[in-house]
């Protein structure tokens, strides 16, 4: 891969996305639902971008226009200097694409399916390097549907990588993969992104965007929201640590914001649906203090206390008042 770092390699201008409203033989249309609107994004040459934003959000309507799978309703995407469709061509041999679901015919082999895949590009890479990179030379005689689940996502990450693409575009990678699956992908991710390769990333898993991504874009309700290095973002919340307390339901009256507020490095107070308070501090070992003589002079039942470090999901609730894996 002969890239620049520095350069873009993505560039959107305007993206916007409208699907029309539907209409039945017995009900009125439904009006249109602005999927995107109106996103500008420059993604660089050699880093990893993540998109993080809740179900509904726009970011997969997002990637997929930018993969070329989906036109938009107005705005421009720009492509390693190239456009969808104009330049489909060109373009469908230096990008890799991996679905968020991605069906894979089960009744073929491992090496079937990639010698499949291989067959689509002027200059595959080599079958027993794809196996190698991926952990599946012991199956590479394998049925892709006796495959586990970790197999098979590794398995179509390496059909996206077939043709040495300069742009990796994943979608939901890790969904569903138990720990030892995900951080194998995370490998995979990490020795393309060493070749000079550029990702861009939609995840819901706040550790996995935070160890992988060099700048991430939080988008809600198809806008961006704020983008940033995962740093740069956790360093704008109004505390860097967060404490979580829950009451019991039972017994005396609960605590409320205000007292909260009022503690000692205590910056901010958000109950959450479940009825755990998280409170955002800057001197955790001081806060605590603080809760707990709280909690005994409002005589409340304390059911947990614990503290942890602020992470992106801590910077979407912050912004948005909704978690990242909200519908």
């Amino acid at each position: 891969m002969n890239q620049q770092a520095g350069t873009p390699a993505v560039v959107c201008r305007g993206l916007r996305k409208v699907y029309d409203g539907k209409h039945g033989l017995f009900r009125k249309r439904s009006p249109a639902v602005v999927a995107v609107d109106g996103l500008d994004l420059r993604i660089l040459r050699g880093e990893c971008f993540g998109l993080l934003g809740p179900n509904g959000s726009g970011k997969t309507t997002t990637v997929e226009m930018l993969e070329g799978l989906l036109a938009p309703t107005a705005g421009e995407v720009e492509l390693l200097g190239l456009h969808w469709p104009s330049d489909e061509e060109k373009l469908r041999e230096r990008v890799g694409v991996a679905l968020q679901e991605t069906h894979l015919p089960e009744k073929l082999m491992v090496e079937e399916l990639l010698t499949l895949f291989r067959s689509f590009y002027r200059k595959p890479r080599p079958l027993a390097h794809l196996l190698a990179e991926v952990e599946l030379e012991e199956k590479q005689r394998a049925w892709v549907g006796k495959l586990s689940g970790g197999q098979r996502q590794r398995l179509a990450i390496a059909c996206a990588l077939v043709g040495e693409p300069e742009v990796l575009f994943l979608d939901e990678p890790t969904t569903g993969l138990d720990p030892q699956s995900r951080r194998q992908v995370w490998g995979l991710v990490a020795a393309y992104r060493a070749r000079g390769g550029t990702v861009v990333l939609t995840t819901h898993y706040m550790e996995e965007a935070e160890r992988l991504c060099d700048r991430v874009a939080i988008v809600d309700h198809g806008k961006l929201v704020r983008l940033g290095t995962p740093a740069e973002l956790i360093a704008a919340l109004p505390g860097d640590h967060v404490i979580e307390v829950e009451i019991e339901k039972s017994g005396a009256a609960g605590l409320d914001a205000e007292d909260l507020r009022g503690l000692p490095s205590v910056a901010e107070a958000h109950l959450s649906a479940e009825g755990a308070w998280s409170l955002a501090v800057r001197e955790p070992e001081h806060a605590v203090a603080a809760v707990l003589a709280l909690v005994e002079r409002k005589g409340c039942t304390l059911a947990r206390l614990g503290t942890r470090k602020a992470s992106l999901e801590d910077v979407f609730v912050a912004l948005t008042g909704r978690h990242l894996r909200d519908g």
